[in-house]
């Protein structure tokens, strides 16, 4: 685990090993000053014992100057190894979330189903955060603290070995109590982040269906999920915090009881009731050695309780990094999609390899260049997996799909699916104008080349309708148009890649039939070698194309023309007929073109 998150330092090594040894110099410091001290302070005393004449002013003022030198020395290097830390830090953070962000675009379809949105949000902001947080203290605190911790016992060591023993047994204590908290307090904090997953999910959901929330009057029910999920994170916390707020009381009570037994036992040592050696000034030195070890002590814990709040943060950051696509590169891949061919050959898939059974069974299937193809089906029926392998968005289980007669696990990626355009079921817009969201398609295309496609998918009136026309800003998701135009705006986007298949799952349901007859009238004038695949829950969007293939429990059970079909298959004649009761043959001569909703 620490070497995949090692490996995100980088450019930032330096800064990273820097800062300890600056961190060490100003530990370095803080030891020498009270030594210093101790010998002014000694001649102060002998001066009172009357064992010397008079003070040794050269001395005193040396060893004044001394200690001035060490502490704006220590404050240099506290400023620089913060300044260090934070550099180190801040970078670790940003090519965490970079390498993170960058392995996920290379997922597949696949690896994306076993994380939810929310978490995978979690995880590039909070987690990492705690993982910042931790870095930064570690290689602050985690060198200076036992550099601190162990010079000033051996400074003790050189006063009296007996103080040294009992500083010792203080800081075994407070490492005993230290490891029970954090033995405790880590299952705490790993189901706190899980909690926060479910609490992102909450939002994430709740504030990209606000219109619907407030549409149906849910806003009480919203916000008792919210406070639902809140308190849950609330709990752990708090069981966390608790755990943790004892070791503060720990170390207070290790310090006063360790003050305690330096001047009980340095008192009696001076009056000679205990052996050993200890003058007034050196107890002054020894409380401050005291004062540095269980500091020391304490910054330690401090450091393995961050530590301990991001084990599951590194945890979670290590899952998404090491993460492998389902979809290995070739060794050779094919740079070129030569036509719009397609053959399913033998196709069994599943989802998951643990799956119980498949969701497709025995698919055989030639598609020719040029040809249109419909697809129906019940829902449930594998229609959306079925074309979701003809551009590899998953792998066959067994068997395999060529496009333009080349295995798609030969081709590289990229290319395969520039040439394979699908527009998805579900109408994905971004923010911005509507002429940056049809360049998704092609960056470089030109006005020209944008306002041919919005032809050609029937977007280009309301386009012109829109104030700015193709500059208006369509608003976080498209938000301000609607359902029927994000369609056609999404098959305009999939137009301008100039593909030689491209898939239709679903995405006229939102267009009324003249309008969605209007687009296959189009591709078919302007596309004629560009293969169409039109996958529909209405029959009059597909009853035109040169084949329809009928799927049912993920098996073809039927493959032909609409008459055919009709006279032959019983599946499709059900769903014939009871879209012809539901008056689907009427609403198709009755519609004058409006967009369902608009």
């Amino acid at each position: 685990m620490i070497k995949t998150l090692l490996k995100s330092i980088r450019e930032y090594k330096v800064p990273s090993v820097l800062c300890p040894i600056v961190m060490v110099g100003e530990a370095v410091m803080e030891i020498i000053i009270p030594f210093l001290m101790t010998r002014i302070v000694g001649q102060l005393e002998m001066l009172a014992k009357a064992e010397i004449a008079s003070l040794d002013i050269g001395q005193i003022v040396l060893n004044a100057s001394l200690m001035i030198l060490c502490a704006v020395f220590a404050l240099a290097c506290g400023v620089w190894g913060g300044k260090l830390a934070a550099k180190a830090s801040c970078g670790f953070a940003h090519n965490l979330r970079e390498d993170m962000y960058n392995n996920i675009q290379s997922y597949s379809f696949a690896n994306i189903d076993n994380y939810s949105t929310a978490s995978l949000i979690t995880r590039i902001t909070t987690d990492v955060t705690n993982v910042q947080n931790a870095y930064q203290l570690s290689i602050r605190m985690l060198v200076r603290a036992p550099v601190l911790f162990l010079a000033s016992i051996i400074m003790t060591l050189f006063i009296e070995p007996l103080m040294a023993l009992i500083f010792g047994c203080a800081a075994i204590f407070l490492g005993v109590v230290v490891a029970i908290c954090m033995f405790k307090v880590v299952p705490y904090f790993r189901t706190m982040f899980k909690k926060y997953d479910v609490l992102n999910s909450v939002v994430q959901e709740d504030l990209t269906a606000i219109r619907v929330v407030k549409s149906y009057v849910r806003e009480e029910r919203e916000i008792g999920k919210m406070k639902n999920a809140s308190g849950e994170v609330y709990k752990y916390s708090v069981k966390a915090e608790r755990i943790l707020t004892v070791m503060m009381p720990c170390v207070t009570l290790a310090m006063f009881a360790v003050n305690l037994l330096i001047l009980t036992i340095g008192a009696n040592m001076e009056v000679g009731n205990i052996a050993g050696n200890v003058s007034p000034s050196q107890i002054q030195t020894l409380i401050q050695y005291s004062a540095q070890i269980l500091s020391g002590v304490m910054m330690v814990a401090m450091c393995l309780n961050f530590i301990s709040l991001s084990k599951g943060s590194m945890d979670r950051i290590c899952e998404v990094l090491n993460e492998k696509t389902t979809l290995p590169k070739p060794e050779t891949p094919v740079f070129e999609v030569k036509n719009g061919s397609i053959d399913f050959e033998n196709v069994n898939f599943s989802y998951s390899q643990k799956a119980d059974k498949s969701v497709l069974y025995g698919i055989n299937l030639h598609i020719s260049e040029g040809e249109t193809v419909g697809i129906i089906g019940a829902t449930g029926s594998g229609k959306t997996s079925l074309v979701s392998l003809i551009p590899r968005l998953y792998d066959v289980t067994d068997g395999s799909v060529k496009v333009g007669g080349v295995d798609v696990r030969n081709y590289n990626l990229d290319t395969l699916r520039n040439k394979v355009a699908m527009v998805l079921q579900k109408n994905v817009l971004f923010s911005g104008t509507v002429a940056e969201n049809l360049r998704w398609g092609d960056e470089n295309a030109t006005d020209e080349e944008l306002r041919f496609a919005a032809k050609q998918a029937c977007a280009e009136e309301f386009i012109d309708a829109l104030p700015g026309g193709f500059n208006y800003d369509l608003g976080q998701g498209g938000v301000n148009v609607s359902g029927g135009q994000k369609q056609r705006l999404c098959i305009a986007r999939a137009l301008l890649k100039k593909p030689n298949v491209i898939i239709f799952d679903d995405s006229t349901s939102a267009v009324d039939t003249k309008t969605d007859a209007q687009i296959r009238s189009s591709l078919a004038k302007y596309a004629p070698q560009t293969t169409k695949i039109i996958i529909a829950q209405r029959i009059a969007s597909v009853q035109d194309a040169d084949k329809i293939i009928v799927l049912d429990e993920g098996k073809i059970v039927g493959i032909g023309k609409h008459e055919q079909l009709l006279a032959e298959n019983e599946i499709y004649k059900e769903v014939y007929i009871s879209q012809m009761k539901g008056g689907d043959e009427s609403a198709e001569s009755s519609l004058n073109g409006g967009d369902d909703g608009e």
